[in-house]
Formats: C-alpha cells, structure tokens, sequence
C-alpha cells in the first residue's frame, strides 16, 4: 500500500495555494535531508487549501520558505522543567474549564476571538464557511482512502483537521488514518474544547486515527498548552496522544509551520511513516 502526506495549513492569509503546498514540501525534504541524512527529490504530499474560503486574495507579501543554516536542526531536550510544567498546565487548564462554566469565559473567548482570531471565530460562527473547510479535507481523505494516510495540520488547522476527523468517524467509521500529527495546535485552550463539546460528548481521540502525535514548541503563544494527552481521553482503540516538545526556529517565529516541519522529531515521524 502506498504512502500520502496531506497538510492543512493555519490561521491567517497565505500565498498562491501551489506556492505554500511547495514550501511545506521543501520543508520536509530538508528535514529528512538534514537530520536524516535521506536525500529524496519528491515526496507524496498533498496540501488542503482553505485560506481563499477567508480572502479574497492571497497573500502579497508572505512569508515564504527559506533553507535552514548547513547542518542538522536543533532537537529538544527534555529536563525536570518539563515535568513541573506539565503540572502547571493541567492545574491552570481546570481552573479555566471551570471559570468557563462559573463567569462566562466563553462569551469572552468569543470576544477576544472576533478581535484577534477573525479566521477562527469566523469559522464557530460561519456555518458555511465551517462546512466547506471541512467537506475539502474529507475529499483529500476519500481521494486516498486506499493508501496509508499521515494527515499533518498546523495551527487552526489542526481543529479543522480534529472537528473533520470527529465526523468522518461517525460518517465513515473503515476509513484509516495511520498518524494524526498536530503542530503548533491550539487544541487545548478551554475555548476549543467548549467548541468540541458542542458537537459531541466525549473529548477523545477521533475514533478512525491509529496514531496521533502533537508537537509543540514551549514558545509558541498559539500552542501554549503544549501538553494535549491529559486533555483528550483514548479513543475504542485506546489511541492516545503522544506530545513531543522541539524546538522551532524559523526567524524568532515559534509558531511557523514550515519551522515545525523540518524539526527532528517531525522528521523521524516522516521516515519511519515512508
């Protein structure tokens, strides 16, 4: 069975859809080319294209992809902080969930979603626009259902990606996706999972994934709780997520996805996936 990565990418405008699809690609190939020492000229990717569903054009000026310094990225190491961090985390992560409950914080994620997050409280409020960012990845999926699929999605594509796989699994539940990988994910603000519990009543791991890696970078502000596993429960199949700190360097911007894309740890995800 042949092997596909298909990308979905983030919040904000981005450039032309070929252009981005081929900065992601470049990313991986040098990922796998730096730290990998595997020299491959194409890979099996496929982009899902969802910013013209938010504007009118493409993005004039954008951040295009550029090579890394010679040699092999940096790749994070874990210490005690980590630990304690952790904690830290999942205690202020109840607090939150239960504020939501107590004063309202939803209204007021809502708010602060409007002003600073147009794209994703565009897309809890645009039934339309929330059906077709969704109906797009479900064709990538059905397109490549009869290979082995890792279905890669940064930012507020990764809520995309979460909300369609929810769906897919009680749509279609034989349909496979061999690794769900996050990066950069905003899956654990309370406001998402608010979001999630709206259309269904368990926060888990959607139940056609058969591996599902989250990467995050301490630094970046979008994925500021880099730790999902205490906040989605196994899916039947006992899937957990699995979280994995690395460390972004992209120009002093940690929530870059072509950054995350050519860490090490995404790239041992690659390798061992082809």
């Amino acid at each position: 069975m042949s092997n596909v990565i298909i990308g979905v990418h983030g919040l904000s405008n981005k450039p032309p859809a070929e252009v981005l699809a081929e900065g992601w690609n470049n990313a991986i190939l040098e990922g796998l080319a730096k730290n990998q020492k595997i020299t491959r000229k194409e890979i099996n990717f496929q982009s899902v294209y969802w910013a013209d569903v938010m504007y009118d054009n493409p993005d004039p000026n954008p951040d295009l992809y550029k090579a890394a310094k010679p040699g092999a990225l940096k790749r994070y190491k874990d210490s005690w902080q980590d630990y304690l961090w952790a904690q830290a985390l999942d205690f202020g992560g109840d607090i939150l969930d239960a504020a939501k409950k107590l004063v309202g914080l939803d209204a007021a994620a809502d708010h602060v979603l409007e002003k600073k997050l147009q794209d994703l409280h565009k897309y809890y409020t645009d039934k339309a626009k929330r059906t077709e960012l969704r109906d797009r990845l479900k064709k990538a999926i059905r397109k490549n259902s009869d290979k082995r699929i890792m279905l890669v999605s940064h930012s507020m594509g990764s809520i995309i990606a979460y909300d369609t796989l929810r769906e897919l699994g009680r749509e279609e539940p034989k349909l496979a996706i061999t690794h769900f990988v996050t990066i950069g994910s905003p899956l654990g603000l309370p406001h998402v999972k608010y979001q999630i519990i709206k259309e269904s009543s368990l926060v888990r791991a959607p139940s056609i994934v058969q591996s599902w890696t989250n990467l995050a970078d301490r630094r970046d502000p979008v994925a500021f709780d880099v730790y999902l596993r205490d906040d989605y429960e196994p899916n039947a199949a006992d899937v957990r997520v699995k979280d994995d700190l690395v460390m972004n360097d992209w120009g002093g911007i940690h929530h870059k996805s072509y950054g995350y894309l050519r860490t090490p740890e995404f790239t041992d995800i690659v390798r061992t996936f082809i």
